[in-house]
């Protein structure tokens, strides 16, 4: 996840308004608050390639890709936190804060040696519990490996893992080849 800012314990709303003065990212979790890291060159490349290719499936769906400086909250009130890259179809936000985003429909996390516990496990967590959401893809910056995690009717989780070849099929039809979304990032250096 990161560390503690200073180990500093604050409200929801102080928060958000501490927050949007800050020059670095900082995720809210029950009254914690915790630095961001920056990420590898690879890792941000993977992160700008997968919103590029998710663009491009889900133009004319009435779905728009946001990037890494979206905040979601993944609780109203209690977390707070940033994705590599975010779909939502019909944008809507949290009551008062314009800018936290309260419907993402598919996430995408690129993995990092330091985040990726947190990635597969609380914050995936969180992430089960937003209704709207219906695709997390985790992308790892040292194979070329996605995993796609697709809510189903029923509302349990599907897993697949995606590789060389394969294409990700998101719940509301659109399609992004693995391979467009690794085209040259090998060259890049990873964490």
């Amino acid at each position: 996840m990161g560390d503690a800012a200073a180990s500093r314990r604050m409200s929801a709303a102080e928060y958000l308004a501490w927050e949007r003065e800050q020059p670095a990212k900082h995720e809210y979790h029950l009254g914690e608050v915790f630095a961001m890291a920056g990420g590898s060159p690879r890792h941000n490349f993977l992160s700008t390639a997968a919103g590029a290719e998710l663009r491009a499936a889900v133009h004319g769906k009435g779905c728009h890709v946001l990037s890494s400086d979206q905040r979601i909250s993944a609780k109203q009130g209690e977390r707070y936190v940033y994705a590599d890259a975010v779909v939502v179809c019909g944008v809507q936000t949290e009551p008062g804060a314009g800018d936290v985003l309260s419907n993402p429909t598919a996430i995408v996390e690129v993995l990092s040696r330091s985040t990726e516990a947190f990635d597969r496990g609380e914050k995936w967590e969180g992430y089960q519990r937003l209704p709207c959401l219906t695709d997390y893809l985790l992308v790892s910056p040292w194979h070329v490996r996605i995993e796609h995690y697709r809510r189903e009717g029923d509302g349990s989780w599907r897993y697949r893992v995606l590789e060389r070849g394969d294409t990700i099929s998101l719940a509301n039809g659109a399609q992004v080849s693995v391979d467009a979304i690794y085209d040259g990032a090998f060259a890049l250096e990873a964490d």
